[in-house]
């Protein structure tokens, strides 16, 4: 079997509300184009992939595709995963590589998974059927707005609630105390401050964090402040979760391992280049009894195969559900749902196993490349 062709198809994704995560990551389009790969083979089997979400329209990807990576694909085995990742991944630099690298990872993925007629995760080797589900806020208006919004995932079912805060140290001390307590002792949340810290401010929010028992403190300082980091988890119990950032591969990780510098490792295949890229990272972390908590993949078909990996790993205890729904769902017939008890589960239909609303976005298209 060999990949015949590669094609993208841009379409636009209309009508997105203004929504931001902290002081600096905002989305204010109220438009992006977005874009869906596709890897073909000359025995008809096909990988999909989409590329973009509503914070990060795709710019030049589609072109880069088409002009860089599309000759480098065509004529190779599609189940060579491994032989292309190494090859495209040598020499990637920076988030724009490294989401386009992810992409082709996924619909290689996805098409081996069709080719072998089950889902990727059974391909990974599957650990489990099922996993819990938490609420990732955006940057709401006020702590009665966090207590309003924790109290509805809390009655729904769920059992985590991850609060981005204003990313002004004083007012997101009063959100965390707000929100535990309205949801009581019992009901597990996090903290994400999105790099925004100085360490100071890092300490005294992280004590408050800590005090009120929240689960894990998530990237409170710069992504690079190794330092800050290694110091920071010298004077705090509560576990640190960083290497979000920045969008490079497994190797990237070895210095927080070694340093100690955090407690939970993170990453996602549009920033980390790719389901490969990130299971190989996740098997890292496992030797070392660290979890590989996945961060949300930025479009609803990424999702898909963020829930993969993760019902293939034992050390990732959560799928990232970002909110609001309306910014982050779009593309797939049936999206992710999470049932009465909080519970995510896999995908059952082989590769990818979702359904992509290919009459929405012809609908929208805006090119074929």
């Amino acid at each position: 079997m060999k990949i015949s062709d590669v094609k993208v198809v841009v379409w636009k994704w209309t009508g997105i509300p203004p929504v931001n995560y902290s002081l600096t990551i905002k989305g204010v389009a109220n438009s992006v184009d977005m874009a869906l790969l596709t890897i073909y083979t000359d025995e008809g089997y096909q990988g999909h992939a989409f590329i973009g979400s509503a914070l990060y329209g795709i710019g030049k990807d589609a072109q880069q595709i088409v002009d860089r990576y599309r000759p480098a694909l065509v004529g190779r085995d599609p189940l060579d995963r491994e032989r292309i990742w190494q090859s495209f991944s040598r020499t990637a630099l920076g988030f724009a590589q490294m989401r386009l690298i992810g992409a082709i990872d996924i619909a290689l993925w996805d098409l081996a998974g069709k080719f072998a007629g089950v889902p990727i995760h059974k391909l990974m080797g599957s650990f489990r059927k099922s996993v819990p589900a938490y609420a990732s806020s955006a940057v709401l208006d006020s702590p009665e707005a966090y207590v309003e919004e924790a109290l509805k995932y809390k009655d729904l079912g769920w059992t985590a609630y991850k609060i981005h805060p204003p990313t002004i140290p004083t007012e997101d001390i009063r959100v965390c105390h707000a929100v535990r307590k309205a949801v009581g002792d019992d009901f597990r949340l996090m903290l994400d401050c999105v790099w925004s810290y100085k360490y100071a401010d890092a300490v005294r929010v992280g004590s408050v964090a800590e005090e009120l028992g929240f689960y894990w403190y998530e990237d409170p300082l710069h992504f690079d402040d190794i330092i800050g980091y290694m110091k920071l988890k010298q004077v705090l119990k509560i576990p640190i979760a960083a290497t979000e950032l920045p969008p490079t591969g497994p190797t990237a990780y070895a210095p927080w391992i070694l340093q100690q510098a955090t407690d939970y490792l993170r990453g996602d295949p549009v920033i980390k280049g790719g389901l490969t890229s990130c299971l190989k990272t996740a098997h890292t972390a496992e030797t070392f009894n660290m979890n590989y908590e996945v961060h949300h993949g930025g479009n609803s078909l990424t999702n898909v195969a963020n829930l993969h990996l993760i019902m293939a790993i034992r050390n990732c205890e959560y799928f990232e559900v970002l909110l609001p729904d309306e910014v982050q769902k779009h593309g797939l017939v049936i999206d992710i749902e999470v049932d009465r008890d909080g519970m995510v589960h896999a995908p059952q239909e082989p590769g990818l196993g979702m359904e992509i609303d290919f009459e929405m976005i012809n609908r929208n298209r805006v090119v074929e490349l």
